[in-house]
């Protein structure tokens, strides 16, 4: 049941925010496809995701595949979202490719990550998908504290 409500919320929720960022209008655009076309992708995704909640047949295990909301899922949550909120208020400070590596080693090690694959992971994640925005998709990042090493 509860993932029904959550499937409504999700879908509620992506609605909203699409005809919010529709009308979205830059004074410039540097992006090939606009401004408003990542977030309404992820939008769109947000609301299939929140379709299939609601229309997917119940299971009969469908409540003991759900983990309980005890002190260790409520932690874990509270810890993503505090690592989300310290990301995106150090995300132009430090640039993408630190800010990037911080949190992804920080999600690794809250789901159990090894501190070495934590970190090796991070630092794939940060300068992986800097070179797939920055330079393959022409979406321009910050480089923060790394500024000195752009050509």
């Amino acid at each position: 049941m509860s993932q029904r409500i959550f499937g409504v919320v999700l879908l509620v929720a992506s609605i909203g925010l699409a005809l919010s960022a529709w009308g979205y209008q830059a004074p410039f655009s540097y992006e090939p496809v606009g401004p408003r076309a990542y977030p309404l992708l992820l939008l769109s995704l947000l609301a299939l995701g929140g379709i299939y909640l609601l229309v997917k047949p119940a299971s009969a295990h469908a409540v003991s595949n759900e983990p309980p909301l005890d002190r260790h899922v409520v932690r874990k949550v509270t810890t993503c979202v505090v690592l989300l909120v310290i990301y995106a208020a150090v995300f132009e400070l430090l640039g993408f490719i630190p800010a990037s590596t911080v949190f992804a080693i920080g999600m690794a090690r809250l789901y159990g990550g090894s501190w070495r694959a934590s970190v090796i992971a991070g630092l794939l994640l940060g300068v992986g998908m800097y070179l797939l925005f920055d330079k393959l998709l022409d979406v321009p990042l910050p480089l923060g504290i790394l500024s000195s090493l752009e050509i």
